[in-house]
């Protein structure tokens, strides 16, 4: 089965993931499902439903619709759920005597008065803000810059040392994906001996590969899980290994077998101390065995670190195993909130409005006819005669005015926000250049020594179209020439 993270379809799916976006900051991902799959979901009569703070979500509602529809909220029967005991005890009892029975016809969903959501697809983008945070997790304005800076592109294998909650994970796969269908990926791990394969040969594929470590057991265990759950198993291998004794080599299952090479070309580490995993990824041999880069390419690293003391380290370290090109960054992001600003005496009475003068002259008209009011007030007090009743029609006027439509009205602007609303994190870039022996660089010298080699493609677009058109009108003259000659013979 093809992953929703790699080729999208159209419409939601019955038992696929998606993702209920509430509010701006505010996203639960869900699995559309028309059985129960725990105590939470049980006893209600429209089957498994998703209950939020804006409402309650049948699952019967949320399949087979088009991704980025908008979602009524349902009224559901609960009426069953305050015996939760002796629903549990039927629902035995039915399944000990009779486990072939069918389900029982689910209600139709009643549409509540309010409460909305939006049916999202489950990209990298949408898990990342939805996703049960176990770790600090690495947010889209930061993967998406470094997936740019260290290249990762269909076909990649990428090495990424820190699993955490798997935001980075989710997109580094699909950066990296090829088109190839699921399950005809390659795999370096096998059942057995036979499946492995030649640490010698190449093992660069179009569906590329993600290689991702985790020390921690449980969040490894729950990353391995997601990835399967996601049906992304077959492009990221997860691997429950300390990278700082251990390396990046992949221990095969028989031990008579040497450790696999990933031969990666992208590197991303999220670790505490990334110079300590340093000196396992260079072109030379480790004490692990041979290098886990890909020899026939530059590799581009970034790790990710919180504090500047970690970001000094990680530079010196660099340096000291012969990455070039080393420059830090650090990304701050601020979001652009974009409204409608309802400001002016026009506006009084209503809620969610400054009701305030935007210029001196609304000022002086509010004044003249506060002054007007009040001279018809006195006038009205010395003929003892009742007010005019100004009060009654200006209350009349503002039931009318709470009634308008204020989406469409009001001046558009756009602020940023106050606050930061983000981690800091220190991104440090580095490449590692091809390895270049003297027998390269000779039969580079051998190659390119002799003049000959350089043709005219070399030249640049307007010196090769000067050349042509001298070249036409050259042969131009000789026609005309020949047919002068011609006609005086």
């Amino acid at each position: 089965m093809d992953s929703s993270f790699l080729t999208p379809s159209r419409h939601s799916e019955q038992n696929g993931l998606a993702v209920l976006h509430l509010r701006r900051d505010l996203s639960i991902p869900t699995i559309i499902s028309s059985e129960d799959v725990s105590a939470a979901e049980k006893g209600y009569a429209e089957g498994v439903v998703t209950n939020t703070r804006f409402g309650a979500f049948p699952h019967s509602t949320l399949a087979g619709i088009p991704w980025g529809s908008q979602v009524r909220a349902s009224k559901v029967d609960t009426g069953s759920r305050g015996r939760k005991r002796k629903v549990e005890e039927a629902s035995l009892s039915s399944n000990a005597s009779t486990p072939s029975d069918k389900p029982a016809d689910l209600k139709q969903a009643v549409t509540a008065t309010s409460g909305f959501a939006h049916l999202l697809p489950p990209t990298p983008e949408n898990w990342t803000t939805s996703l049960p945070h176990r770790t600090q997790v690495v947010y889209t304005p930061d993967y998406s810059y470094i997936l740019h800076r260290i290249r990762a592109r269909p076909g990649s294998v990428l090495i990424e040392a820190g699993s955490g909650s798997g935001s980075f994970t989710h997109a580094a796969a699909r950066s990296v994906f090829g088109g190839c269908k699921a399950g005809k990926a390659y795999s370096l791990i096998g059942p057995d001996a036979s499946d492995h394969v030649d640490s010698s040969s190449s093992n660069q594929s179009p569906c590329g590969r993600v290689y991702s470590y985790e020390f921690h057991s449980e969040r490894f265990a729950k990353v391995q899980q997601e990835m399967k759950q996601h049906n992304l198993d077959s492009i990221v291998t997860c691997i429950h290994r300390d990278v700082y004794s251990q390396g990046f080599l992949i221990q095969s299952p028989a031990e008579e077998v040497p450790p696999l090479l990933p031969r990666a070309n992208a590197i991303f580490l999220d670790l505490p101390a990334p110079w300590q995993a340093l000196p396992h990824l260079t072109r030379h041999k480790t004490a692990q065995g041979s290098s886990a880069l890909d020899p026939d390419s530059p590799v581009h690293i970034c790790t990710f670190s919180p504090c500047i003391e970690q970001a000094q380290r990680t530079v010196s370290s660099l340096r000291r195993h012969g990455w070039l090109h080393i420059d830090m960054v650090e990304l701050n992001q601020k979001r652009l909130e974009v409204r409608r600003d309802h400001t002016g005496l026009e506006y009084e009475g209503i809620r969610s409005t400054n009701a305030v003068a935007v210029d001196v002259d609304q000022a002086v008209t509010r004044l003249r006819e506060v002054e007007k009011k009040a001279r018809e007030y006195y006038k009205a007090q010395k003929a003892e005669d009742e007010p005019s009743g100004n009060d009654v029609t200006m209350t009349e006027d503002v039931g009318k005015d709470s009634k308008r439509q204020l989406w469409k009205e009001g001046r558009l602007v756009h602020r940023t926000e106050s606050e930061l609303k983000t981690h800091t994190s220190y991104l440090v870039f580095a490449v590692l250049p091809q390895e270049w022996t003297e027998d390269d660089e000779l039969r580079a010298r051998e190659e390119w020594a002799n003049p000959k080699n350089i043709t005219s493609s070399n030249k640049s677009r307007r010196q090769a179209k000067r050349d042509f058109k001298q070249k036409a009108e050259q042969d131009e003259d000789r026609g005309d020439r020949a047919e002068a000659l011609n006609s005086a013979a």
